[in-house]
C-alpha cells in the first residue's frame, strides 16, 4: 500500500484532504501539534510539533509521499509567523531528504505572488511579489523547496493554494476560487504525478476570470471543473465587502493589511 504523510492535518485545508485523498489502496499518516480525530481505517494519526527534526524523522519512515501543510496559515505579525513556518519548512524537507522521501508536496499559497493585480494573467514566470509576511513565508518555502531539488535529488512539486473555500463569497473569488472538489483533485494529480523536478501549480478552480497560467504543467493532469461564475447572482446581492486592494490583487485582504503606500503605484509595478 501507498503511504502518503500530511502534516497539518488539523488544519482547515487537512482536515478535507484527509477525507478526500482516502483511497482503498493507500495509507494516510496525518501529523499535526493539535490534536485530531481518531484514526479509522487505514489512517495513522500522530500528534506532534512539527518543527522537531526527530519527531518528522520518524513521522517521514516508510512514506512514500509527503504532503506538507502545517504552518501559520494566514497573515500576521512577522513575530508570528517567523520562525514559525520557516522551521516547519526546513524540517519536512530536511527529514525527507535523510529518510529517503523522494516525493513531496509543499502547500504554498497564492500570497507568494499576491501583489500581482488581477488585471494581468500571470503564470509560473510572475516574479514573486508576496502580499505580506505570509506570502514572504510561502515564497522562501518555494526557494527551499528548490535547493532540495536541485541539491539532494528530492521530487517536489508547489502548490499555490488561493482561495480554498466551499463557495465564493466576495468578487475577488470569482478569479481567485478553488473549490474542495477541485482542491482534492489538484493534490490527487500531484501524488500520482509522473518523475519530475520541480514545478509551481496554481491552485484555482475552472473560473471565467480565472488570472492565472497552468499551461506550463498540463502534464500534471489537473483539469478543475468548478466555476466560482455559477455564484455570480448571490455574491454580487450578499457578497463580502472589498478593501481598496483586496478586489485588485491575487492576495485580496491580506494585500491592505498595514498597507501605506500608494495604491496605483502598488498596482502598476513591474
Amino acid at each position: 500500500m501507498q503511504r502518503v504523510l500530511i502534516t497539518g492535518a488539523a488544519g482547515r485545508i487537512g482536515r478535507v484532504l484527509r477525507s478526500g485523498l482516502s483511497v482503498p489502496d493507500r495509507i494516510l499518516r496525518l501529523t499535526d501539534i493539535t490534536a485530531m480525530a481518531e484514526a479509522t481505517e487505514r489512517e495513522e494519526v500522530h500528534q506532534g510539533d512539527g518543527r522537531n527534526i526527530e519527531f518528522m524523522l520518524e513521522m517521514m519512515n516508510g512514506v512514500d509521499v509527503a504532503i506538507h501543510l502545517a504552518a501559520y496559515p494566514e497573515e500576521a505579525p512577522w513575530e508570528t509567523i517567523f520562525p514559525l513556518n520557516y522551521e516547519l519548512a526546513y524540517t519536512f524537507f530536511e527529514s525527507a531528504k535523510r529518510v529517503g522521501v523522494k516525493k513531496v508536496i509543499f502547500a504554498s499559497s497564492v500570497q507568494a505572488v499576491g501583489f500581482h493585480p488581477l488585471a494581468k494573467t500571470i503564470d509560473d514566470t510572475a516574479r514573486a511579489r508576496p502580499s505580506g509576511y505570509y506570502g514572504v513565508s510561502k515564497a522562501a518555502g518555494e526557494a527551499l523547496a528548490s535547493l532540495y531539488a536541485d541539491k539532494y535529488g528530492l521530487s517536489v512539486g508547489c502548490v499555490r493554494i488561493a482561495s480554498f473555500e466551499p463557495r465564493p463569497t466576495d468578487m475577488r473569488m470569482l478569479s481567485t476560487w478553488l473549490s474542495h472538489e477541485d482542491g482534492i483533485h489538484l493534490f490527487e494529480q500531484c501524488v500520482r504525478a509522473p518523475e519530475h523536478h520541480y514545478y509551481r501549480v496554481f491552485g484555482v478552480s475552472n473560473n471565467t476570470r480565472k488570472r492565472v497560467d497552468n499551461s506550463h504543467v498540463a502534464w500534471l493532469g489537473y483539469e478543475p471543473k468548478s466555476n466560482a461564475e455559477d455564484y455570480l447572482e448571490d455574491i454580487q446581492a450578499n457578497g463580502e465587502a472589498l478593501g481598496p486592494l483586496a478586489g485588485k490583487t491575487q492576495g485580496g485582504g491580506a494585500c491592505d493589511v498595514g498597507f501605506s503606500g500608494d495604491i496605483d503605484q502598488a498596482l502598476s509595478a513591474d
